[in-house]
């Protein structure tokens, strides 16, 4: 795990989580109809099995939230993690 914050890289379009000063995961995006849609996650393949995806999409979301946005999961990780964590089922654009 990682106790960085995410980070979002406008010009790239993605949040990254930095580990060990480089992007140990990324999840790009695009603006589309008032939300964030989630397009696509990777993680590092050096760092894989540390939960880095996991964490990137937890703060990714909340920070979604903080904004006052709401989320389109097309990335099947992303989908499957809101799935999991209902907590986060509201920030879902119907």
């Amino acid at each position: 795990m990682t106790d960085q914050p995410v980070r979002e890289n406008t010009a790239e379009h993605r949040f990254e989580l930095v580990v060990d000063g480089r992007v140990g995961a990324l999840a790009t995006y695009r603006l589309r109809d008032g939300a964030v849609q989630i397009l696509h996650t990777e993680t590092d393949p050096e760092l894989r099995g540390r939960g880095l995806a996991g964490e990137l999409a937890r703060q990714t979301l909340d920070r979604i939230r903080s904004r006052g946005d709401r989320v389109i999961p097309s990335c099947p990780f992303f989908a499957h993690f809101i799935s999991e964590h209902p907590e986060y089922g509201d920030l879902v654009a119907h």
